[in-house]
């Protein structure tokens, strides 16, 4: 026979910031329903603690201590583990990510920011089967509204995929071409590769054009 321990969902948490988890964990274990098993604040971290505590969810942050990105994770548990359900919690912009997290594997988006009032519902909506997204994000998504779309058409964000998106982001916060080979853990050339990709998709010219725009942008969004 179960314990009542042993019938509460298991929660993982991964986020590079320790507050932040103990915030959740202590959130999350008032439930009557769910249970922290356990924390990670980064990728590798988070692949051996599926491995031990064998978790029902995953609450994962985009950016993490080490090379590999939160959206490289979550493929990366959905290739190992793929009953393991993911919710990204954020403080990235919904509009920039929430497609490109729902297309890599994971069930929903939330921006800490609305995680007061929102975590244990969207925590609820993915267990029982379902999508957590904003109404704001819902209503764009299904609806197929041009407006989230049309408010980055100036750098025409959409056309990246996701790696080219990854060194766009990472030029915007100033890496050059050797840090970013290094924070994604892959080598120059090919980095080289993904900037002539995003340069020719952007339709700019040369390399300086290229990070000024990455900073505009990044400034523009508050990527830091």
């Amino acid at each position: 026979m179960e314990t009542v321990e042993e019938q509460k969902q298991r929660i993982l948490v991964v986020d590079d910031h320790s507050i932040v988890r103990r915030g959740f964990a202590t959130l999350i274990n008032q439930q009557r329903d769910m249970i922290v098993c356990g924390e990670a604040e980064t990728a590798e971290e988070a692949l051996r603690q599926i491995e031990n505590c064998r978790p029902d969810l995953a609450i994962i942050d985009l950016s993490l201590k080490d090379s590999i990105s939160g959206i490289d994770l979550i493929r990366e548990i959905k290739r190992q583990f793929p009953g393991v359900l993911m919710l990204v919690v954020s403080m990235h912009d919904e509009g920039l990510y929430t497609e490109r997290v729902l297309r890599a594997g994971a069930k929903g988006y939330i921006m800490k920011q609305e995680v007061d009032s929102e975590m244990i519902r969207a925590l609820r909506c993915v267990l029982n089967g379902g999508v957590y997204l904003s109404e704001n994000m819902n209503s764009q998504i299904l609806s197929g509204d041009g407006t989230r779309r049309t408010r980055y058409s100036e750098s025409m964000i959409e056309q990246l995929s996701d790696r080219e998106f990854e060194v766009f982001r990472l030029l915007g916060r100033g890496l050059g071409t050797r840090r970013i080979a290094e924070t994604l853990n892959v080598g120059i050339k090919t980095v080289e590769t993904f900037r002539s990709r995003i340069k020719e998709k952007l339709g700019i010219e040369d390399g300086n054009q290229l990070v000024q725009v990455a900073v505009e942008w990044a400034v523009r969004n508050g990527i830091t």
